[in-house]
């Protein structure tokens, strides 16, 4: 890499943006970070470690134009969790739309694996919106398109089962699933900033392993230092939490992600972490 970048990076002091943010503060380009939360520990990290930070919402076009303005890149990403479905369609449209009068020349769009097959799965869908949005804008662009996250183990929502000895997850425990680390995420986004012309108007789904519930539950046992147990929730209390993560899940196990893993590797030169690596790497304690 010899070109040093000036990256505006959305969504800093969350779990992806923030691998983003780092890793490419790793690799010497210049990160303008922006974030609601400027006096949070994750932005105060960030800007300690040689991020700028830019105090925006991606909701207000003015702020994001503010923070788009002289960057050569972008990488765009939105919340469906935290925003909801409508609102993460309307966000990431306005936030383009910005990025295009900025005169942003790469704008790296943070979508899902899968989201352009017609999935039904309602954040899948809102994120395909915007990435037609972006196609039709008349800008360089790239879509970045990763798989479930391994950090999902050690959320809040499944830490509690964790601690009691159960990896608890709403699908059979022989299905298998394709899953990507976050610094992972952070590496291939890199490397879309860095070959920029090589991978304008193109599409990247991309995972790091592939293992069932079973396969991850012996990996937990053996790093953790305990007997982690596998255990299907069923679909049903899934749904009493969220239809939408619901028809994920029954996705998952009708279809699931189809990354070429290898291919993948080879074609950009970063070794995924594997999911045994992830889990040895992690503070059990």
């Amino acid at each position: 890499m010899s070109t040093k970048r000036s990256v505006l990076v959305t969504g800093a002091t969350g779990h992806q943006g923030g691998a983003v943010a780092r890793a490419l503060l790793s690799r010497g380009h210049r990160v303008k970070a922006l974030t609601r939360k400027p006096d949070s520990n994750a932005a105060r990290q960030l800007m300690s470690a040689g991020a700028d930070l830019v105090t925006g919402d991606l909701g207000e076009a003015a702020s994001v134009l503010k923070a788009a303005s002289g960057v050569g890149t972008m990488f765009l990403m939105g919340n469906s969790y935290e925003a909801g479905t409508e609102e993460e369609t309307r966000q990431g449209i306005i936030a383009a739309e910005a990025a295009k009068t900025a005169g942003v020349g790469h704008l790296i769009y943070s979508s899902v694996a899968d989201a352009n097959k017609k999935t039904g799965i309602p954040h899948f869908e809102s994120k395909y919106l915007v990435e037609k949005h972006v196609a039709g804008l008349g800008i360089p662009y790239t879509i970045s398109a990763p798989v479930a996250f391994m950090e999902n183990i050690v959320a809040p929502w499944s830490i509690g089962a964790l601690r009691q000895g159960t990896y608890a997850f709403a699908m059979p425990p022989k299905r298998v699933l394709q899953l990507v680390a976050l610094a992972d995420i952070g590496a291939f986004v890199s490397a879309l900033v860095e070959r920029r012309e090589r991978v304008f108007g193109k599409r990247f789904d991309f995972a790091g392993d592939e293992l069932s519930g079973e396969e991850q539950a012996k990996i937990l046992s053996h790093a953790i230092g305990r007997p982690i147990n596998y255990q299907e929730i069923p679909i049903a209390a899934a749904r009493r939490q969220s239809e939408d993560v619901a028809l994920m899940l029954e996705w998952f196990d009708r279809v699931g992600y189809g990354v070429d893993i290898a291919a993948l590797a080879a074609g950009y030169g970063i070794q995924p972490l594997r999911f045994r690596d992830w889990a040895a790497r992690q503070n059990w304690a």
